[in-house]
């Protein structure tokens, strides 16, 4: 705790602040990309899960319980070191988007299986009733409806996402936490751990907090609009349904 205070190290991570800018951009990156993934994933899992047949719903079953009980660091590993011995290697920051993104995305989708579900089922019966296809009614009538329901845990997810970024230092990558790691251990910078792990804790919390704050802030404009929208529907009169 003394290195908080000392200004010594305080200079030595504003020297080399270009190392840890470096570490926040490669983080960026591994989770964008990781995102994007873990999206389409969960998305087409939870399609599967949802269609209403049993060798979908199988593989869907299969693919989501096998990744949730596997540890992240393990499927890194895997990836990483199997394919290098197969001699078809990959780079440490593809490694760490394939597995992030696969590991995300068995819980995409369950988040998102959990949303379509949460719709009456008589708006899929009303859709097929008027010859709309599973995936039309999906689009048109049943994803709009559970944005409200999917976002919190879904936002939740890319946070979790992004902070599993860390997970790449088990395979020497070039993310913050890595960068950090190196930083801190180095014959020239060592001595420098407040200050180090301060800087890099609240670069992940510049990352982190706003998507939290914009995915609360969508979340009550679709009720406040969907709230808006009963308020305007006519009342039925009893005469009416005479």
């Amino acid at each position: 705790m003394a290195t908080l205070v000392s200004l010594e190290a305080w200079l030595k991570v504003w020297t080399y602040k270009s190392t840890f800018l470096l570490g926040f951009l490669t983080t960026l990156e591994t989770a964008l990309f990781a995102v994007l993934l873990s999206l389409c994933l969960g998305l087409l899992f939870g399609l599967m899960s949802t269609s209403g047949k049993t060798a979908l719903q199988a593989v869907a079953r299969v693919y989501v319980e096998f990744i949730q009980n596997t540890p992240l660091l393990l499927q890194i590993c895997f990836l990483y070191y199997a394919m290098s011995f197969s001699g078809h290697s990959l780079s440490i920051i593809a490694s760490g988007i394939i597995s992030i993104g696969v590991y995300h995305g068995a819980y995409m989708s369950e988040v998102i299986r959990a949303g379509i579900q949460s719709i009456p089922r008589g708006q899929f019966e009303a859709a097929h009733s008027q010859g709309f296809s599973y995936l039309a009614t999906m689009y048109y009538i049943i994803l709009p409806q559970s944005i409200k329901i999917i976002l919190p845990p879904m936002v939740n997810q890319v946070v979790n996402l992004i902070k599993n970024t860390s997970c790449l230092y088990i395979i020497g990558g070039s993310d913050l936490i890595s960068i950090t790691y190196s930083f801190v251990t180095g014959a020239n910078t060592g001595g420098a751990h407040g200050p180090a792990y301060l800087v890099s804790g609240v670069m992940f919390f510049i990352i982190c907090f706003p998507l939290s704050m914009l995915a609360s802030t969508w979340e009550n404009n679709l009720k406040k609009r969907e709230r808006l929208t009963f308020k305007k529907e006519p009342a039925v009169k009893a005469e009416d349904l005479s």
